[in-house]
């Protein structure tokens, strides 16, 4: 497939990610969004529906979702890999996807004969590709508007499919659709103005025809919400701002970010949606916004129809420490737990701890042992000037930051990766400028001096139950380069969690005990969250998996390889 004379490739190619003050933005990039059709007529014309979505965790054939399943468990029901055969799995291909930018996406898989993956990476661009030949169909660049301002990276995380249509959200705080099959845009609808500092990056869900999706900017001040958007039409059908008005003083609320950066947990049971939400704006000047900042670094639940708030928790009150709550929640439906509730969601945050909330009322049941180490936690930042810092571990990358668990029902496990590297905060104080960087302070990475507790190990993997709170096994992973792991994990039905780390090594690990049973290794790092299927036109399961950077603030050697595994019947 000669991708260099690709279109929308070449467009992508040209948007260059260049360093401001205090972020990021994009040069270079398309006046118009850009479609490459290449094989387009290879892809079947069997339309998505929401049976096909609810089954999606259920079916080896399928991957429809960012988190395989609306619980986002992050598991697939493919057998042919198990601890006795992994040994076996071998590289199918790697597919250049030619744009050599930020690599943190999980790729979806629609069966047929042939399937269809939808893949997407950094800055929105998105691929049809047929994945038993590892050649693309389609491509597509959306234009994203020069000059918007990024905290961190021009990423984008995944997609979502419904009917005849794939859709991105979209760097400016977007939704694009586009028809699947021909990859050429339909609609495009904007939740928020970017010039204030709105963006998006997470792959959006769909329930019912309704796409839901959150808000980012929590750096630039703005005021976080959860939308829910016709997935034919493109129209906002509601529109909930995070943070209740009762709860904030004065006027802190208006700027008080608590946005909701990732893909949003689906109870159809209950008919509500889990979300995590971020930190309270300003990040680390607590002074200017009194109270406990509810509910920013925690989780809240929504109704799905209507949007109506129905619970919420906390894991950081009143946080200066950038403690945001961001990875996706994972929603369990039979935990064995005596007198406790059996159906939970699992919340692993930036403070280095697994929280277990009842499903209905949001109230605590069990905080996990702790995941990676707690140094001066909690110590709070002297208001005096920049030159008074103290080291915290877990620092501003956490903890979880949005790297998303997986569930292992074979072992009745929570996956979860932690960072467990010391930075320094510090705080200035700072007036709020619209579309600026808002911090009220600002952190050194690493830190000006290590804390002697410090185990020199960057980031931790660990299994935790969910029934107990017990660390179940902990892999520590140090980086001579000092990169944290970027990316989520997966699980199969046979008892296996592979991830891959910022060492370039793709590892599958024995669920129950943590041993390291297969690995591979690339020459770059591991940002992203791998995902599996099997074909029954080939008798083969598949793993899939995106290498290269970014990493956090762009840590880590870039990439632009889509790897594909495979083992067979």
């Amino acid at each position: 497939m000669a991708l260099r004379n690709d279109r929308a490739v070449q467009a992508a190619r040209d948007i260059e990610l260049v360093e401001i003050e205090d972020g990021y933005t994009l040069v270079g990039g398309p006046e118009e969004s850009i479609t490459q059709q290449h094989d387009s007529d290879r892809i079947p014309e069997v339309d998505v529906d929401q049976e096909m979505l609810s089954n999606s965790g259920e079916d080896p054939e399928s991957w429809l979702m960012y988190g395989g399943n609306y619980e986002q468990h992050r598991v697939t029901t493919a057998d042919l890999i198990t601890p006795d055969t992994v040994s076996d799995l071998e590289l199918e291909y790697e597919l250049s996807v030619g744009t050599g930018s930020s690599m943190e996406g999980t790729p979806i898989v629609v069966p047929g004969d042939p399937p269809v993956m939808y893949q997407t990476n950094g800055p929105n661009h998105m691929k049809a590709i047929d994945p038993r030949e590892g050649e693309v169909l389609w491509s597509y660049t959306y234009a994203v508007p020069m000059g918007v301002e990024l905290c961190c990276d021009d990423n984008n995380r995944g997609a979502a499919v419904w009917g005849d249509k794939v859709y991105m959200t979209t760097l400016d705080s977007g939704v694009v659709a586009l028809n699947r099959y021909t990859g050429e845009e339909e609609w495009y609808t904007s939740t928020a103005d970017h010039e204030v500092g709105y963006s998006a990056t997470w792959a959006p869900v769909i329930h019912d025809g309704t796409i839901y999706t959150g808000s980012a900017g929590g750096e630039y001040g703005v005021l976080g919400f959860e939308a829910a958007i016709d997935a034919e039409s493109g129209e906002i059908q509601w529109q909930t701002d995070t943070l209740p008005e009762d709860e904030w003083v004065g006027a802190s609320r208006e700027h008080g970010c608590g946005t909701t950066w990732m893909t949003p947990t689906i109870d159809e049971e209950r008919g509500v949606l889990y979300t995590a939400v971020a930190n309270p704006g300003p990040d680390f000047d607590g002074t200017v916004r009194p109270g406990p900042n509810f509910p920013t670094c925690g989780t809240i639940a929504l109704d799905l129809e209507s949007g109506e708030f129905q619970w919420g928790f906390q894991s950081s009150p009143h946080d200066v420490w950038d403690y945001d709550a961001v990875a996706p929640r994972v929603l369990l439906r039979d935990v064995d737990v005596d007198d406790g509730p059996s159906e939970m969601v699992v919340g692993s945050d930036k403070t280095g701890w697994v929280y277990m909330m009842d499903a209905e009322s949001g109230q605590l049941h069990e905080r996990s042992q702790e995941i990676c180490q707690h140094i001066n936690m909690w110590e709070m930042i002297p208001h005096i000037s920049a030159d008074e810092r103290i080291p915290f571990v877990p620092g501003a990358p956490g903890g979880n930051d949005w790297q998303p668990p997986s569930y292992n029902p074979e072992t009745g496990y929570v996956y979860v990766v932690h960072q467990n590297f010391p930075q320094d905060l510090y705080w200035r104080y700072e007036e709020y400028s619209e579309g600026n960087p808002y911090w009220g302070g600002g952190l050194d990475d690493p830190a000006s001096e290590m804390p002697d507790e410090w185990n020199e190990s960057i980031t931790a993997f660990a299994a935790v139950d969910p029934a107990t709170g017990e660390r179940v096994w902990r892999d520590w992973i140090e980086s001579e380069d000092e990169f944290y792991m970027w990316g989520g994990s997966m699980s199969t039905a046979t008892g296996l969690v592979f991830n891959g780390t910022q060492n370039g090594n793709l590892v599958a690990y024995d669920g129950e005990s943590g041993d390291r049973l297969w690995e591979h290794e690339f020459d770059v790092p591991i940002s992203a969250s791998p995902m599996s299927w099997y074909d029954p036109g080939e008798e083969k399961q598949y793993v899939a998996v995106q290498v290269g950077g970014s990493g956090w603030l762009r840590q880590g050697t870039r990439g632009d390889t889509l790897a594909v595994f495979s083992m067979g019947a």
